[in-house]
């Protein structure tokens, strides 16, 4: 599974983003103070959480390592926490947490777009 660290590069090198700490020591990335993913605690392992289309998300909560993800997923919202082996292969969960980056832009006003350069 990536490592934190690689989590924490990679949604940095997202344009606009930006990270707090908050949430009990969770690595929360946003875009335009929209949340698009977010590294937390399991039992003391990592584990990732991102937005997710209507068919990934019907898709991989069946895939053993994946789940809705608490607290988000239980207020009707598409969110998925990848929490275990075997999960999402490192490439995969790049490309879900881009998707979900993509999708947080996407409900962004134009103004708030244009304003950090999206």
């Amino acid at each position: 599974m990536l490592s934190r660290v690689a989590f924490n590069d990679y949604c940095g090198a997202l344009k606009a983003s930006t990270h707090v700490v908050q949430w009990g020591n969770a690595d929360v990335w946003k875009v335009g103070d929209k949340v698009f993913a977010i590294a937390g605690w399991n039992d003391g392992h990592d584990a990732y959480t991102f937005k997710a289309s209507d068919i990934a998300y019907e898709v991989l909560q069946a895939c053993p390592g994946i789940r809705p993800a608490p607290y988000l997923a239980s207020r009707g919202m598409k969110w998925l926490q990848v929490f275990d082996d075997p999960g999402l292969s490192d490439q995969e969960l790049r490309d879900h947490i881009k998707m979900s980056y993509d999708m947080v832009v996407a409900k962004l006003t134009r103004k708030r777009r244009a304003d950090l350069g999206l």
